[in-house]
C-alpha cells in the first residue's frame, strides 16, 4: 500500500487522449488502467462528491452543478460550501481512522469549509461597487497570501469563460506542488480543468480540443516533476480519473420555452428583460448540461402528469423521470426536481425561457455563472468585437452529463502502481474506496 495518494481529477479525459499525452502515460506506465462510469448526473459538482464519498445523490445530497431552494425561493449556483454534502468525505474517514493522516482538496468545487487540512479553491472578493478582487479560499486561511506572492494571484478569468486557457490549471498545479512540497499530505486531490473548455466549445474532436490535450500533458510533465522532488523517497501512488467525458452535441433543447408556451412558466418582467419567476412559476427547469430539474410548485400531481406529456417523446429527450422514476438514477433526493429530463447522447439543455432575444434578461449576455438559473456553455463563445454573448445555444459542440450508457461516454481510471484496483469497469463512486484502502481503511 502507498504512504500518499495523490487523486489527478481531470474532466474530459478519454482513453484515446492518452496517445498523445506522453507525460501522463509515462507515470503511468505499468499500472492499472480501467473504464471509469460517471454516475448519473454525469456534472462537476455531483461526479466529485461521488469520488470523494463513494456514495451518489440520494444519499449525498448534490443533485446538479446548483441548487433551488424551495424555502427562499432562490437558486444557488456554483457558491455553495461543503456543508451541503450530506455524507463523510475521504479526508473525513482518513482523520477518523487514523488522526495523524493529513489531507489536501486542490480545487474540488464544494470544498470551501471542509475538513482536508489543507485547501485552496477560489473565492474572489464581491466589491460593494459590483467589481471583484481576485483571491482564493484558503485553509490555513493565511496560505493564499504565500501563495500569491510566489505565483501572483488565481488567474481567475482563465478558469472560466471567454478567456478560459492553460494558465488557470497551470496555476493550480503549481500551488498544489507548493504545497506538497511543504506539507506533503498523505492524500492529495487535485482539480485540473483545462480539457473542459475546448471540447464544449468546439467539440471534443475538435483540433482545438486536441491541442488541449497536448498542453494539458506538457504541464503535467512540469507537474510530476515538482511532485517527485516534493515527495522524494516517499511510496507515492498516483490516480487520474476523468469525471465524465464530453461527447459530439448537434442539438438543443430549451425547457423552459416549452413550459413557457404551455402556461406553466411565470416571467417577472423588468427594465432589463424578462426575468424567471419561480415562486409564481407552475413548473420551472434548471438546465444543467444534459439534463435538468423541473420543479413544480407544490409538488402538484396534475402539473407533474402534465409535464411528462409535454416531454415525452420530444426530440432530443431521451427519459422523462418523475416523482418515485428518479430511483432508477438515485436522485430521487428532496433537492431534485419532482421531474428530471434527460437528453439523448447528441443534444443538452439551454436555460433559455424568452420567446424573443430582445427580451432577454440583461446578464444573459454577460459572462455570469451566478446570476443565471442554469450552466450556460455559451459564455465560451463571448463575442470579443461586440463585448457580448451570442445567444444562440446550437454554438455548443460538445457537453456531457446523461447516463454513461455507450463506451464514448465513459471515461478513465489510471493508476501509476498495478494493483490498486481491477481492470474492469468502475463507477465513480468506487474511487473512494479505492483511495481508503491504500490506508488500510
Amino acid at each position: 500500500m502507498a504512504d500518499h495518494v495523490v487523486l489527478l481529477s481531470i474532466p474530459g479525459l478519454r482513453e484515446q487522449d492518452l496517445e498523445h499525452m506522453p507525460n501522463l502515460s509515462a507515470v503511468m506506465q505499468g499500472g492499472d488502467c480501467a473504464p471509469l462510469v460517471p454516475s448519473f448526473p454525469a456534472v462537476t459538482w455531483p461526479v466529485q462528491t461521488n469520488l470523494l464519498t463513494g456514495q451518489l445523490p440520494v444519499d449525498h445530497g448534490v443533485v446538479a452543478n446548483g441548487f433551488y431552494w424551495r424555502d427562499r425561493n432562490e437558486v444557488e449556483m456554483w457558491t455553495a460550501g461543503n456543508k451541503v454534502i450530506e455524507q463523510p468525505q475521504i479526508w473525513d474517514i482518513l482523520k477518523k481512522h487514523n488522526p495523524s493522516l493529513t489531507s489536501a482538496a486542490w480545487f474540488p468545487m464544494l470544498s470551501k469549509e471542509c475538513n482536508a487540512d489543507y485547501v485552496c479553491m477560489p473565492k474572489p472578493v464581491h466589491n460593494p461597487d459590483g467589481s471583484e478582487s481576485l483571491w482564493c479560499y484558503t485553509h490555513p486561511i493565511e496560505y493564499y497570501g504565500e501563495l500569491r506572492d510566489e505565483l501572483d494571484h488565481f488567474p481567475l478569468k482563465h478558469f472560466w469563460g471567454p478567456l478560459a486557457n492553460i494558465k488557470s490549471s497551470a496555476w493550480i498545479a503549481d500551488s498544489a506542488v507548493m504545497a506538497a512540497k511543504k506539507h506533503q499530505p498523505n492524500f492529495f486531490y487535485i482539480y485540473i480543468t483545462h480539457l473542459d473548455y475546448a471540447a464544449q466549445k468546439s467539440g471534443p474532436d475538435s483540433e482545438a480540443a486536441l491541442v488541449a490535450v497536448k498542453e494539458l500533458d506538457e504541464l503535467l510533465g512540469r507537474f510530476f516533476t515538482g511532485m517527485k522532488e516534493a515527495y522524494q523517497d516517499k511510496n507515492v501512488l498516483y490516480l487520474a480519473a476523468s469525471e465524465y467525458t464530453i461527447v459530439p452535441v448537434d442539438h438543443v433543447v430549451y425547457p423552459n420555452r416549452v413550459l413557457r408556451e404551455a402556461g406553466l412558466l411565470a416571467i417577472d418582467t423588468r427594465d432589463d428583460g424578462e426575468h424567471l419567476d419561480y415562486q409564481n412559476s407552475q413548473a420551472w427547469a434548471l438546465a444543467d448540461h444534459q439534463f435538468s430539474h423541473v420543479y413544480i410548485k407544490d409538488a402538484n400531481p396534475d402539473v407533474i402528469q402534465k409535464v411528462k406529456q409535454l416531454f415525452t417523446g420530444v426530440e432530443g429527450i431521451a427519459e422523462v423521470l418523475a416523482l418515485d422514476e428518479r430511483k432508477k438514477y438515485q436522485m430521487d433526493h428532496e433537492r431534485s426536481g419532482e421531474v428530471i429530463l434527460i437528453s439523448t447522447a447528441n443534444s443538452w439543455q439551454a436555460y433559455y425561457w424568452w420567446l424573443d432575444d430582445a427580451n432577454a434578461p440583461g446578464y444573459a449576455r454577460t459572462v455570469d455563472i451566478h446570476q443565471k438559473p442554469g450552466y450556460d456553455p455559451v459564455e465560451l463563445h463571448f463575442d470579443m468585437q461586440n463585448k457580448c454573448i451570442p445567444l444562440d445555444a446550437t454554438l455548443i459542440g460538445g457537453s456531457h452529463g446523461a447516463p454513461a450508457l455507450e463506451p464514448f461516454q465513459r471515461g478513465i481510471l489510471l493508476g501509476s502502481e498495478r494493483g490498486a484496483f481491477l481492470e474492469t469497469p468502475l463507477a465513480d463512486t468506487d474511487v473512494c474506496d479505492l483511495v481508503l484502502k491504500q490506508f488500510g481503511v
